[in-house]
Protein backbone atom coordinates (compact mmCIF):
# COMPACT_ATOMS: atom_id res chain seq x y z
CA UNK A 1 0.00 0.00 0.00
CA UNK A 2 1.50 3.70 -1.24
CA UNK A 3 1.66 6.77 1.27
CA UNK A 4 -1.10 7.88 -1.04
CA UNK A 5 -3.33 4.69 -0.48
CA UNK A 6 -2.68 4.81 3.06
CA UNK A 7 -4.22 7.94 3.27
CA UNK A 8 -6.86 7.87 1.35
CA UNK A 9 -7.63 4.31 3.41
CA UNK A 10 -7.93 6.38 6.68
CA UNK A 11 -9.96 9.03 5.40
CA UNK A 12 -12.56 6.89 3.39
CA UNK A 13 -13.05 4.99 6.87
CA UNK A 14 -12.70 7.80 9.39
CA UNK A 15 -14.69 10.62 7.13
CA UNK A 16 -17.81 10.34 5.11
CA UNK A 17 -15.94 10.29 1.88
CA UNK A 18 -12.94 12.70 1.64
CA UNK A 19 -12.27 15.00 -1.75
CA UNK A 20 -9.14 14.75 -3.66
CA UNK A 21 -7.77 17.49 -2.24
CA UNK A 22 -7.99 15.99 1.18
CA UNK A 23 -6.15 13.23 0.51
CA UNK A 24 -3.39 15.71 -1.65
CA UNK A 25 -3.03 17.55 1.62
CA UNK A 26 -3.38 14.17 3.80
CA UNK A 27 -0.68 12.58 1.56
CA UNK A 28 1.64 15.74 2.22
CA UNK A 29 1.44 15.69 5.96
CA UNK A 30 1.41 12.02 6.02
CA UNK A 31 -0.51 8.94 7.95
CA UNK A 32 0.21 9.91 11.73
CA UNK A 33 -0.36 13.79 11.28
CA UNK A 34 -3.81 13.30 9.12
CA UNK A 35 -4.54 10.90 11.88
CA UNK A 36 -3.65 13.29 14.86
CA UNK A 37 -6.16 16.16 12.73
CA UNK A 38 -8.90 13.71 12.13
CA UNK A 39 -9.22 12.50 16.43
CA UNK A 40 -8.17 16.17 17.34
CA UNK A 41 -9.37 18.74 14.85
CA UNK A 42 -7.27 22.01 15.45
CA UNK A 43 -9.60 25.20 15.95
CA UNK A 44 -13.12 25.87 15.56
CA UNK A 45 -15.42 23.74 12.72
CA UNK A 46 -16.02 26.58 10.16
CA UNK A 47 -18.34 24.24 8.17
CA UNK A 48 -21.10 23.70 10.45
CA UNK A 49 -21.25 26.92 11.09
CA UNK A 50 -22.99 27.57 7.30
CA UNK A 51 -26.23 25.35 8.36
CA UNK A 52 -27.69 27.41 11.25
CA UNK A 53 -30.02 24.95 13.75
CA UNK A 54 -33.13 24.26 12.21
CA UNK A 55 -36.09 26.64 13.74
CA UNK A 56 -38.28 23.74 14.88
CA UNK A 57 -40.37 25.38 17.40
CA UNK A 58 -41.99 23.24 20.12
CA UNK A 59 -43.43 20.07 19.70
CA UNK A 60 -46.71 21.04 18.06
CA UNK A 61 -49.22 18.12 19.59
CA UNK A 62 -47.74 19.18 22.88
CA UNK A 63 -49.16 22.79 22.29
CA UNK A 64 -52.88 21.56 21.44
CA UNK A 65 -55.63 22.36 23.84
CA UNK A 66 -57.11 19.59 26.04
CA UNK A 67 -60.11 17.72 23.55
CA UNK A 68 -58.72 18.98 20.57
CA UNK A 69 -61.05 18.52 16.99
CA UNK A 70 -59.70 16.43 14.44
CA UNK A 71 -58.74 19.50 12.54
CA UNK A 72 -56.57 20.24 15.33
CA UNK A 73 -54.39 16.76 15.27
CA UNK A 74 -54.18 16.22 11.76
CA UNK A 75 -52.41 19.96 11.62
CA UNK A 76 -50.27 18.99 14.94
CA UNK A 77 -48.87 15.66 12.80
CA UNK A 78 -48.42 17.87 9.45
CA UNK A 79 -46.24 20.32 11.43
CA UNK A 80 -44.50 17.60 13.80
CA UNK A 81 -43.78 16.11 9.68
CA UNK A 82 -42.44 19.01 8.88
CA UNK A 83 -40.35 19.52 11.59
CA UNK A 84 -38.67 16.15 10.64
CA UNK A 85 -38.26 16.94 7.58
CA UNK A 86 -36.50 20.18 8.29
CA UNK A 87 -34.12 18.63 10.75
CA UNK A 88 -33.15 15.31 8.55
CA UNK A 89 -32.48 18.05 6.06
CA UNK A 90 -30.64 20.29 8.17
CA UNK A 91 -28.48 17.03 9.52
CA UNK A 92 -27.68 15.76 6.03
CA UNK A 93 -26.08 18.90 4.94
CA UNK A 94 -24.34 19.01 8.03
CA UNK A 95 -22.99 15.95 7.65
CA UNK A 96 -21.65 17.62 4.02
CA UNK A 97 -20.23 20.77 5.36
CA UNK A 98 -18.85 19.68 8.41
CA UNK A 99 -14.94 20.69 8.48
CA UNK A 100 -14.73 17.74 11.38
CA UNK A 101 -15.72 14.93 9.24
CA UNK A 102 -14.70 12.60 12.14
CA UNK A 103 -17.00 13.92 14.54
CA UNK A 104 -19.38 14.18 12.24
CA UNK A 105 -19.13 9.96 11.39
CA UNK A 106 -19.08 9.37 15.05
CA UNK A 107 -22.03 10.93 15.52
CA UNK A 108 -23.66 8.61 12.74
CA UNK A 109 -22.15 5.72 14.48
CA UNK A 110 -23.40 6.30 17.81
CA UNK A 111 -27.17 7.26 16.26
CA UNK A 112 -26.83 3.60 14.63
CA UNK A 113 -25.41 2.31 17.86
CA UNK A 114 -28.03 4.19 20.40
CA UNK A 115 -30.70 3.11 17.30
CA UNK A 116 -33.76 5.90 18.54
CA UNK A 117 -36.28 6.36 15.58
CA UNK A 118 -38.26 9.71 15.30
CA UNK A 119 -41.31 7.22 14.54
CA UNK A 120 -41.77 6.31 17.82
CA UNK A 121 -40.41 9.13 19.83
CA UNK A 122 -42.14 11.36 17.53
CA UNK A 123 -40.64 15.00 17.88
CA UNK A 124 -38.11 16.73 15.97
CA UNK A 125 -36.74 18.52 18.87
CA UNK A 126 -36.72 15.62 21.47
CA UNK A 127 -34.52 14.16 18.31
CA UNK A 128 -32.32 17.26 18.18
CA UNK A 129 -31.59 16.95 22.05
CA UNK A 130 -30.45 13.06 21.33
CA UNK A 131 -28.03 13.90 19.08
CA UNK A 132 -26.75 16.81 20.78
CA UNK A 133 -26.37 14.54 23.67
CA UNK A 134 -24.33 11.93 21.66
CA UNK A 135 -22.23 15.11 20.16
CA UNK A 136 -21.41 16.05 23.72
CA UNK A 137 -20.56 13.03 25.04
CA UNK A 138 -19.42 10.84 22.07
CA UNK A 139 -15.89 11.42 21.85
CA UNK A 140 -15.22 10.85 25.55
CA UNK A 141 -15.14 8.10 27.97
CA UNK A 142 -18.06 5.54 27.87
CA UNK A 143 -19.50 6.20 31.50
CA UNK A 144 -20.34 10.03 30.76
CA UNK A 145 -22.37 8.49 27.75
CA UNK A 146 -24.16 5.66 29.47
CA UNK A 147 -24.97 8.30 31.93
CA UNK A 148 -26.50 10.80 30.26
CA UNK A 149 -28.46 8.47 27.78
CA UNK A 150 -30.34 6.53 30.70
CA UNK A 151 -31.54 10.64 30.95
CA UNK A 152 -32.18 11.23 27.20
CA UNK A 153 -35.92 11.76 26.76
CA UNK A 154 -36.01 10.57 23.30
CA UNK A 155 -34.38 7.43 24.14
CA UNK A 156 -36.26 6.93 27.47
CA UNK A 157 -39.72 7.66 25.07
CA UNK A 158 -38.07 4.91 22.77
CA UNK A 159 -37.93 2.22 24.79
CA UNK A 160 -40.66 2.87 27.47
CA UNK A 161 -38.50 4.11 30.43
CA UNK A 162 -41.88 6.34 30.88
CA UNK A 163 -43.83 3.22 31.73
CA UNK A 164 -41.30 2.19 34.09
CA UNK A 165 -42.45 2.36 37.66
CA UNK A 166 -42.29 0.75 40.95
CA UNK A 167 -45.44 -0.57 40.90
CA UNK A 168 -44.86 -1.92 37.00
CA UNK A 169 -41.70 -2.24 35.95
CA UNK A 170 -40.97 -2.03 32.45
CA UNK A 171 -37.79 -3.40 31.00
CA UNK A 172 -37.51 -2.53 27.65
CA UNK A 173 -34.81 -0.15 28.49
CA UNK A 174 -32.79 -2.05 30.73
CA UNK A 175 -32.56 -5.44 28.58
CA UNK A 176 -31.18 -3.08 25.84
CA UNK A 177 -29.22 -0.66 28.04
CA UNK A 178 -27.55 -4.23 28.42
CA UNK A 179 -27.68 -6.44 25.36
CA UNK A 180 -27.10 -3.62 23.00
CA UNK A 181 -25.67 -0.44 23.92
CA UNK A 182 -22.91 -1.57 26.98
CA UNK A 183 -22.43 -5.30 27.40
CA UNK A 184 -23.56 -7.38 24.50
CA UNK A 185 -25.43 -10.24 23.90
CA UNK A 186 -23.46 -12.66 26.25
CA UNK A 187 -22.00 -10.14 28.25
CA UNK A 188 -22.13 -12.19 31.71
CA UNK A 189 -25.78 -11.02 32.44
CA UNK A 190 -28.70 -12.58 33.78
CA UNK A 191 -32.50 -12.20 33.68
CA UNK A 192 -32.32 -11.13 37.24
CA UNK A 193 -29.74 -7.89 36.44
CA UNK A 194 -32.28 -7.31 33.39
CA UNK A 195 -35.25 -6.51 35.56
CA UNK A 196 -33.04 -5.55 38.71
CA UNK A 197 -32.21 -3.07 36.37
CA UNK A 198 -35.61 -1.97 35.19
CA UNK A 199 -36.27 -0.87 39.11
CA UNK A 200 -32.97 0.96 38.95
CA UNK A 201 -34.53 3.08 36.09
CA UNK A 202 -37.93 3.49 37.78
CA UNK A 203 -39.19 7.40 38.04
CA UNK A 204 -38.41 9.34 34.56
CA UNK A 205 -41.12 10.43 32.67
CA UNK A 206 -40.89 13.01 29.73
CA UNK A 207 -42.32 16.70 29.62
CA UNK A 208 -43.34 16.88 25.98
CA UNK A 209 -43.96 20.57 26.26
CA UNK A 210 -40.73 21.25 27.89
CA UNK A 211 -38.59 18.43 26.03
CA UNK A 212 -37.06 17.48 29.17
CA UNK A 213 -36.71 14.36 31.01
CA UNK A 214 -37.73 14.46 34.51
CA UNK A 215 -37.38 12.43 37.90
CA UNK A 216 -40.25 12.09 39.62
CA UNK A 217 -39.24 9.95 43.38
CA UNK A 218 -42.74 8.28 43.86
CA UNK A 219 -42.46 6.54 40.39
CA UNK A 220 -39.21 5.15 42.16
CA UNK A 221 -38.07 2.00 43.21
CA UNK A 222 -36.14 2.85 46.47
CA UNK A 223 -35.48 -0.22 47.76
CA UNK A 224 -32.30 -2.48 47.17
CA UNK A 225 -30.91 -3.97 44.18
CA UNK A 226 -28.52 -6.75 43.27
CA UNK A 227 -26.70 -6.15 39.61
CA UNK A 228 -24.24 -8.09 38.35
CA UNK A 229 -22.94 -8.98 41.73
CA UNK A 230 -23.10 -5.28 43.00
CA UNK A 231 -25.99 -4.33 45.58
CA UNK A 232 -27.40 -1.33 47.02
CA UNK A 233 -29.94 1.81 46.46
CA UNK A 234 -28.63 1.76 42.86
CA UNK A 235 -30.51 4.88 40.93
CA UNK A 236 -30.33 4.96 37.11
CA UNK A 237 -26.99 7.23 37.50
CA UNK A 238 -25.26 4.22 39.76
CA UNK A 239 -26.64 1.55 37.09
CA UNK A 240 -25.00 3.48 34.21
CA UNK A 241 -21.81 3.87 35.79
CA UNK A 242 -21.84 -0.05 36.77
CA UNK A 243 -22.36 -0.77 33.05
CA UNK A 244 -19.91 1.65 32.24
CA UNK A 245 -17.05 0.05 34.35
CA UNK A 246 -17.29 -3.22 33.19
CA UNK A 247 -14.62 -4.61 30.88
CA UNK A 248 -17.28 -6.35 28.95
CA UNK A 249 -18.73 -3.21 28.20
CA UNK A 250 -15.16 -1.28 26.95
CA UNK A 251 -15.04 -4.72 24.64
CA UNK A 252 -17.97 -5.02 23.21
CA UNK A 253 -18.12 -0.80 22.02
CA UNK A 254 -14.64 -1.48 20.73
CA UNK A 255 -15.78 -4.19 18.68
CA UNK A 256 -18.68 -2.10 17.49
CA UNK A 257 -16.32 0.56 16.66
CA UNK A 258 -14.07 -2.01 14.63
CA UNK A 259 -17.01 -3.51 13.04
CA UNK A 260 -18.25 -0.14 11.74
CA UNK A 261 -14.93 1.13 10.57
CA UNK A 262 -12.88 -1.45 9.71
CA UNK A 263 -15.24 -3.80 8.68
CA UNK A 264 -16.39 -7.50 9.41
CA UNK A 265 -13.91 -9.71 6.94
CA UNK A 266 -10.74 -8.90 9.60
CA UNK A 267 -10.97 -10.06 13.22
CA UNK A 268 -10.66 -6.74 15.43
CA UNK A 269 -7.16 -7.10 17.53
CA UNK A 270 -7.18 -7.88 21.23
CA UNK A 271 -7.06 -4.89 23.72
CA UNK A 272 -8.71 -2.64 21.43
CA UNK A 273 -10.28 -0.27 24.12
CA UNK A 274 -8.43 2.86 25.40
CA UNK A 275 -9.11 4.89 27.74
CA UNK A 276 -12.54 6.71 25.50
CA UNK A 277 -13.86 6.53 22.50
CA UNK A 278 -11.00 8.54 20.56
CA UNK A 279 -8.32 6.73 22.21
CA UNK A 280 -10.40 3.37 20.35
CA UNK A 281 -10.36 5.10 17.53
CA UNK A 282 -6.58 5.49 17.68
CA UNK A 283 -6.26 1.99 17.97
CA UNK A 284 -8.36 0.88 15.13
CA UNK A 285 -6.85 3.20 12.71
CA UNK A 286 -3.41 2.41 13.84
CA UNK A 287 -3.88 -1.76 14.22
CA UNK A 288 -2.00 -3.57 11.65
CA UNK A 289 -4.92 -5.20 10.52
CA UNK A 290 -6.53 -2.25 9.50
CA UNK A 291 -4.53 -1.88 6.65
CA UNK A 292 -5.54 -5.27 5.69
CA UNK A 293 -9.23 -4.22 5.49
CA UNK A 294 -9.35 -1.98 2.04
CA UNK A 295 -12.11 -3.36 0.05
CA UNK A 296 -13.98 -4.95 2.26
CA UNK A 297 -17.20 -2.72 3.87
CA UNK A 298 -19.83 -2.24 1.85
CA UNK A 299 -20.49 1.55 2.68
CA UNK A 300 -23.94 2.51 3.98
CA UNK A 301 -26.59 4.38 2.00
CA UNK A 302 -25.91 7.91 4.02
CA UNK A 303 -22.21 7.03 3.60
CA UNK A 304 -22.21 6.88 0.12
CA UNK A 305 -24.75 9.99 -0.56
CA UNK A 306 -22.91 12.54 2.00
CA UNK A 307 -19.36 10.87 0.21
CA UNK A 308 -20.39 11.79 -3.12
CA UNK A 309 -22.15 14.75 -2.33
CA UNK A 310 -18.86 16.17 -0.85
CA UNK A 311 -16.88 14.96 -3.79
CA UNK A 312 -19.34 16.53 -6.04
CA UNK A 313 -19.11 19.89 -4.62
CA UNK A 314 -22.66 19.67 -3.76
CA UNK A 315 -24.20 21.63 -0.59
CA UNK A 316 -27.91 20.35 0.27
CA UNK A 317 -29.04 23.38 0.99
CA UNK A 318 -27.91 24.94 -1.66
CA UNK A 319 -30.45 22.92 -3.72
CA UNK A 320 -34.16 23.80 -5.07
CA UNK A 321 -36.43 22.35 -2.16
CA UNK A 322 -37.12 19.71 -5.00
CA UNK A 323 -33.92 18.14 -5.07
CA UNK A 324 -33.63 18.65 -1.31
CA UNK A 325 -36.35 16.02 -1.37
CA UNK A 326 -35.27 13.81 -3.67
CA UNK A 327 -32.02 13.30 -2.08
CA UNK A 328 -33.86 12.13 0.98
CA UNK A 329 -36.34 10.19 -1.13
CA UNK A 330 -33.49 8.45 -2.28
CA UNK A 331 -32.48 7.31 1.39
CA UNK A 332 -35.52 6.19 2.06
CA UNK A 333 -35.93 3.83 -1.17
CA UNK A 334 -32.31 2.13 0.16
CA UNK A 335 -34.17 2.18 3.70
CA UNK A 336 -31.52 4.17 5.18
CA UNK A 337 -33.00 7.95 6.55
CA UNK A 338 -30.93 9.66 9.36
CA UNK A 339 -33.42 10.16 12.50
CA UNK A 340 -35.13 6.15 11.30
CA UNK A 341 -33.30 3.32 12.56
CA UNK A 342 -35.56 -0.02 11.50
CA UNK A 343 -35.25 -1.42 15.22
CA UNK A 344 -33.82 -0.65 18.67
CA UNK A 345 -30.93 -3.09 16.44
CA UNK A 346 -30.00 -0.09 14.18
CA UNK A 347 -29.49 -0.37 10.96
CA UNK A 348 -27.94 -3.87 8.49
CA UNK A 349 -24.71 -3.96 7.25
CA UNK A 350 -22.46 -5.52 4.68
CA UNK A 351 -24.32 -7.52 1.58
CA UNK A 352 -27.60 -6.38 3.35
CA UNK A 353 -27.22 -2.67 1.37
CA UNK A 354 -26.31 -4.75 -2.10
CA UNK A 355 -30.05 -5.95 -3.17
CA UNK A 356 -31.48 -5.37 -6.57
CA UNK A 357 -33.74 -3.14 -5.28
CA UNK A 358 -31.16 -1.20 -3.04
CA UNK A 359 -29.02 -0.93 -6.21
CA UNK A 360 -31.95 0.41 -8.57
CA UNK A 361 -32.30 3.48 -5.86
CA UNK A 362 -28.62 3.94 -5.78
CA UNK A 363 -28.59 4.25 -9.61
CA UNK A 364 -31.34 6.74 -9.15
CA UNK A 365 -29.49 8.87 -7.03
CA UNK A 366 -26.56 8.58 -8.51
CA UNK A 367 -28.46 10.29 -11.44
CA UNK A 368 -29.15 12.75 -9.19
CA UNK A 369 -26.44 13.54 -8.57
CA UNK A 370 -24.87 13.82 -11.51
CA UNK A 371 -27.84 16.25 -12.46
CA UNK A 372 -26.89 18.69 -9.56
CA UNK A 373 -22.95 18.10 -9.64
CA UNK A 374 -21.16 21.08 -9.64
CA UNK A 375 -19.54 22.15 -12.64
CA UNK A 376 -16.06 22.33 -11.23
CA UNK A 377 -16.40 19.04 -11.09
CA UNK A 378 -17.67 17.81 -14.05
CA UNK A 379 -15.19 20.25 -16.27
CA UNK A 380 -12.47 17.75 -14.60
CA UNK A 381 -13.42 14.58 -16.38
CA UNK A 382 -14.42 16.95 -19.73
CA UNK A 383 -10.87 18.78 -19.43
CA UNK A 384 -9.39 15.02 -19.29
CA UNK A 385 -8.04 13.78 -22.83
CA UNK A 386 -10.71 10.70 -23.77
CA UNK A 387 -8.28 8.16 -22.61
CA UNK A 388 -7.50 9.77 -19.74
CA UNK A 389 -11.23 10.52 -18.13
CA UNK A 390 -11.57 7.11 -16.42
CA UNK A 391 -8.30 8.35 -14.19
CA UNK A 392 -9.61 11.74 -13.87
CA UNK A 393 -12.92 9.67 -12.39
CA UNK A 394 -10.65 7.82 -9.66
CA UNK A 395 -9.00 10.86 -8.36
CA UNK A 396 -12.60 12.85 -8.70
CA UNK A 397 -14.42 9.48 -6.33
CA UNK A 398 -11.04 8.93 -4.62
CA UNK A 399 -10.66 5.32 -5.79
CA UNK A 400 -7.89 4.02 -5.66
CA UNK A 401 -8.31 1.69 -9.13
CA UNK A 402 -10.94 0.96 -11.23
CA UNK A 403 -10.90 -3.14 -12.27
CA UNK A 404 -10.80 -4.94 -15.15
CA UNK A 405 -14.47 -5.53 -15.36
CA UNK A 406 -15.04 -2.16 -14.58
CA UNK A 407 -12.93 -0.45 -16.96
CA UNK A 408 -14.20 -2.22 -19.40
CA UNK A 409 -17.77 -0.98 -18.50
CA UNK A 410 -17.24 2.51 -18.24
CA UNK A 411 -15.26 3.01 -21.26
CA UNK A 412 -18.06 3.44 -23.52
CA UNK A 413 -19.32 6.11 -21.04
CA UNK A 414 -16.18 8.29 -20.87
CA UNK A 415 -17.20 10.55 -24.37
CA UNK A 416 -20.33 11.68 -21.33
CA UNK A 417 -19.07 12.95 -18.32
CA UNK A 418 -22.29 12.56 -16.67
CA UNK A 419 -23.69 9.30 -17.60
CA UNK A 420 -19.75 8.57 -16.70
CA UNK A 421 -20.21 10.02 -13.16
CA UNK A 422 -23.43 8.12 -12.13
CA UNK A 423 -21.79 5.11 -13.33
CA UNK A 424 -18.80 5.54 -11.27
CA UNK A 425 -20.90 6.34 -8.15
CA UNK A 426 -22.88 2.75 -8.56
CA UNK A 427 -19.19 0.89 -9.36
CA UNK A 428 -17.55 -1.73 -7.15
CA UNK A 429 -15.10 0.20 -6.33
CA UNK A 430 -16.45 3.04 -4.92
CA UNK A 431 -19.47 1.66 -3.30
CA UNK A 432 -17.65 -1.09 -1.20
CA UNK A 433 -14.03 0.98 -0.06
Amino acid sequence: MTEREAVAHLLRRATFGPTAEEVDAAERAGVAATLDSLLAPPGADRGTAAPPLPALGPDPYAELADNPTREQRQAANRERREQVLRLSGWWLDRMVAADDQAGEKLLFFWHGHWATSVRKVRSAPLMLRHLETLRRHGRGPLDALVTAMVRDPALILWLDGHRNTRKAPNENLARELMELFTLGIGGGYTETDVREGARALTGWVVDRRSGAARFTPRRHDPGPKTILGVTGDLDATAYARLLASRPEAARFVASRLWFRYAGPQVPAPADLAGPDTVGTLRRVFTAPAFAQTPGTLVKQPVEWLVGALRQLGVRPSTLPEQRRRQLLAGLEAMDQVPLRPPSVGGWPAGGAWLTTSSLQARLRSANLLAAVAAPAALDRLAAAPPDGRLDALARLLVVDRWSDRTRAALTPLAGAPRQLLAAGLVSPEYTVS
